[in-house]
């Protein structure tokens, strides 16, 4: 299917890893022409090279998203470049682990930067270019805010926000004929995940009791499939979509457990 976005300036936060990089890789692969915005301009670079070898453009941001200022000068950034935003989908962030026994006032505020305050910032920089272009927004999310998982409640709260925001700004946006909509991941396999798994007691028993209650087929979902989605979503072939939130997660949030290993 011809998404029709070739030549569509669509950027991406934390673009350089794990689910950032596989919906950069969709979307160089549709025609559209991808902005890496991340901190590590090296690590945004390589990306962008391996891109180039393929035939593909792409352009990349330097940008520690945590620091409120560094939305507005990415957004400049990209407008200098190319004059347009056609889409933005807001995706970087980590689970900081920032739990109610663990944490404090200062790390829970900077995990809030680091995982929701951008999102918005974000929007509200390049919104004048997506008025203008009819752009489309997509929010990458997490289950955490459905389902807890203990021990991270920055994160929790963050994730809570991206959805309500989304579903804010699909009314707020209507009147602009601007779409905004979710993803919401649950267990998919990232370096990010791998790290994490790796610094619990029992890495290799843990996963395997992970994988065997999602539903669908009993695996992770991966970063392609994560993609796959939120391009689905940049792209006019949704062009009734707006304010929805979309689990790609084999069924893990809602489907019964027991169906697990029927």
């Amino acid at each position: 299917m011809d998404l029709q976005l070739q030549n569509k300036v669509i950027i991406v936060t934390g673009g350089a890893k794990g689910i950032g990089e596989g919906i950069v890789q969709v979307l160089a692969g549709e025609g559209a022409i991808p902005v890496i915005v991340g901190r590590n301009a090296v690590d945004n670079q390589k990306v962008v090279d391996d891109l180039a070898g393929k035939g593909f453009k792409s352009f990349q941001v330097e940008a520690e998203l945590t620091q409120p200022e560094a939305s507005e000068k990415a957004v400049n950034a990209v407008l200098k470049e190319f004059g347009r935003i056609d889409g933005l989908v807001n995706n970087a962030g980590a689970n900081d682990g920032v739990g109610l026994e663990s944490g404090d006032y200062e790390r829970f505020m900077h995990s809030l930067h680091k995982n929701m305050v951008h999102y918005y910032l974000m929007v509200h920089y390049a919104l004048p270019a997506l008025k203008e272009s009819k752009g489309a927004i997509v929010n990458i999310s997490s289950k955490t805010a459905d389902t807890g998982q203990g021990g991270t409640s920055a994160y929790a709260a963050a994730n809570g926000g991206r959805n309500a925001l989304t579903r804010e700004w699909a009314v707020e946006l209507l009147k602009y004929g601007i779409r905004v909509n979710s993803v919401i991941v649950a267990e998919c396999w990232t370096p990010l995940y791998e790290r994490w798994i790796n610094t619990l007691p029992n890495p290799k028993e843990t996963l395997e009791s992970i994988v065997e209650k999602i539903p669908f087929e009993n695996r992770m979902t991966t970063a392609e499939e994560i993609a796959n989605m939120t391009v689905f979503l940049l792209s006019q072939r949704s062009s009734h979509t707006t304010g929805q939130l979309i689990y790609v997660d084999g069924g893990y949030v809602h489907l019964d457990r027991a169906l697990a290993n029927s």
